[in-house]
């Protein structure tokens, strides 16, 4: 059985949209600067393992896929213990770049099992990792 999530957030960074690209692209030092993000490994140029862990004592394994590498749009297919796409649309501010964040996955096994139950706990634990997210984006952008 699988429950599927649809999140979505805005947040602003101080600093271009082409240092802000060039952050988010380079997935291997998501963990340099993303507290939840455990650990990541390339496997080849377009795609990569990557372990989350925020909150809750549950270990995400994710293989992450390029979709697109545009200027202006950053996508990745997600599958693993997740399945479905993640976006980042980077838009020019004055004072630097606003990021539009869109994620659109499905949860199989016990947690998609447990869904309709823990489904507040999930999100929750969701969103404590994009604030870390954001937290970090900002320090790594100094």
């Amino acid at each position: 059985m699988s429950a599927a999530y649809r999140f979505s957030g805005s947040s602003t960074v101080a600093a271009p949209p082409a240092r802000v690209h060039e952050v988010l692209v380079d997935l291997e030092h998501y963990p340099d600067w993303w507290p939840q993000v455990v650990a990541v490994a390339s496997l080849g140029p377009d795609d990569a393992r990557v372990l989350c862990r925020s909150t809750l004592p549950y270990t995400l394994d994710l293989v992450l896929h390029a979709v697109r590498r545009d200027p202006d749009l950053l996508e990745v297919g997600v599958s693993g213990d997740l399945a479905g796409t993640v976006r980042w649309r980077l838009a020019e501010q004055p004072s630097g770049t606003r990021l539009d964040f869109e994620q659109e996955v499905t949860v199989g096994g016990v947690l998609g099992a447990m869904s309709s139950v823990v489904r507040p706990l999930l999100t929750w634990n969701h969103d404590r990792m994009m604030a870390g997210c954001v937290v970090g984006l900002r320090e790594r952008l100094g």
